[in-house]
């Protein structure tokens, strides 16, 4: 134990550092959010070219998340963390000076191809700087400084608008050359070459299989089941995001201000929860019984939204929800990795494509059931929580225990 601990120690500058990465990527997509409709309207455009923008971003990741991954594996985390962050700033900068929206297409989709390389990598980076024990604490960190970027981008969005709309993006642009620029001098680099010499011949050594049957071995292993995790909280809390603007308007005629003020709480109550929280419980439960927990807990809070009826319940019902979905995403991303052995950074791609996935259906679906019924998407959304907290159970109830699970 004093060893492992020693060791997490000793590693917390470089996941600090990483930590910082992904929150400097978190903000560039969350300053997002009360600008873009604005931005695309200087074009010409309107609600259908948003949602496509929005889709196109997410379904790029999706696609490339998992040839990151795999890159990762044979030329370590360092290079791929840069060129991700190298890349997502070139795609800022596009969308800031855009000649046109075929322009601000060409700039989401370099940004979605560039900006997947960069939470892959820095999950599989996570996995090779921490023991078992303390990989779930490691994931609840990355999960509290992405949460940090995401409470803090729509702030300098809107402040930085008021001036200019495209200095927000010339922000997340210029705060990203920064922070390739620090992982290039600073970071060091988590799997040397040593190691992944080691692994490719150990690699060898197993039977040789294309991609397709790789995917198949995949899906079929435990592996298979936690990604359905993945995309199952991954569609709720789009599912959340995606419709709770328009909800809070219709049922309470909450403005953007309102909307802005719980977000941000929220937002808080979700850092704390990953950032000190998730280590807690997995060393307590273990990564299996905190994901059982936290699925009941976001299905409680996405029936007890519907029943709000202050702005106070409303803070404390979507505050349950989002304490539930903060535990429930560094759990997952520990076991997987703890099942992903040395392919660490090819499972931790196809988590994040996954995590797409569900980014890009979560949205679509909300606004179907909204139409017909302002409370469907909650509701359904607590339905697909309870679904995976029973498979979870007998997946749980099939599995060998482990002390480190």
């Amino acid at each position: 134990m004093e060893k492992q601990q020693k060791g997490f120690q000793q590693n917390k500058g470089p996941l600090f550092l990483l930590s910082f990465n992904l929150f400097i990527i978190m903000i560039g997509i969350g300053l997002v959010i009360p600008i873009l409709p604005f931005y695309v309207e200087e074009y010409g455009a309107g609600p259908k070219t948003l949602g496509a923008l929005i889709a196109v971003y997410s379904f790029m990741q999706f696609i490339f998340a998992p040839v990151w991954g795999r890159l990762s594996d044979k030329i370590g985390r360092k290079p791929l963390i840069t060129i991700g962050l190298i890349g997502f700033a070139i795609a800022e900068f596009m969308f800031a000076f855009a000649a046109g929206v075929w322009m601000l297409f060409a700039a989401r989709i370099l940004a979605g191809t560039f900006g997947s390389a960069l939470m892959p990598t820095a999950m599989a980076y996570v996995s090779d700087v921490t023991e078992a024990e303390n990989r779930g604490k490691g994931m609840g960190i990355l999960g509290a400084a992405m949460g940090l970027g995401i409470v803090i981008g729509p702030g300098i969005g809107g402040w930085l608008a008021e001036y200019d709309l495209s200095y927000p993006f010339i922000f997340a642009g210029i705060a990203a050359l920064i922070a390739a620029a620090v992982s290039v001098i600073v970071l060091p680099e988590s799997y040397s070459k040593e190691q992944r010499e080691m692994d490719a011949k150990e690699k060898e050594n197993e039977p040789l299989i294309n991609r397709t049957d790789l995917l198949k071995q995949t899906l079929r292993s435990p592996v298979g089941f936690l990604l359905l995790l993945v995309f199952l909280l991954s569609f709720g809390l789009a599912n959340f995001q995606s419709i709770f603007s328009y909800y809070s308007w219709e049922r309470y005629g909450y403005g953007p201000r309102d909307v802005g003020l719980i977000m941000l709480i929220i937002g808080i109550i979700g850092i704390v929860v990953q950032g000190y929280g998730v280590g807690k419980m997995t060393k307590k439960f273990g990564d299996r019984r905190t994901v059982l927990i936290s699925l009941l807990i976001s299905a409680g809070g996405f029936v007890v939204m519907t029943l709000a009826g202050s702005f106070i319940f409303v803070l404390l019902t979507t505050g349950l929800f989002f304490i539930g979905n903060s535990l429930l995403r560094p759990s997952v991303n520990s076991l997987i990795s703890k099942h992903a052995g040395t392919k660490q950074g090819y499972i931790m791609g196809l988590n994040n494509s996954v995590l797409s996935l569900g980014n890009v259906a979560g949205p679509i679906l909300a606004g179907i059931l909204f139409e017909w019924n302002i409370h469907l998407p909650y509701l359904f959304g607590a339905a697909v929580m309870l679904v995976g907290f029973v498979l979870t159970a007998i997946w749980n109830a099939r599995q060998p225990e482990q002390a480190s699970e």
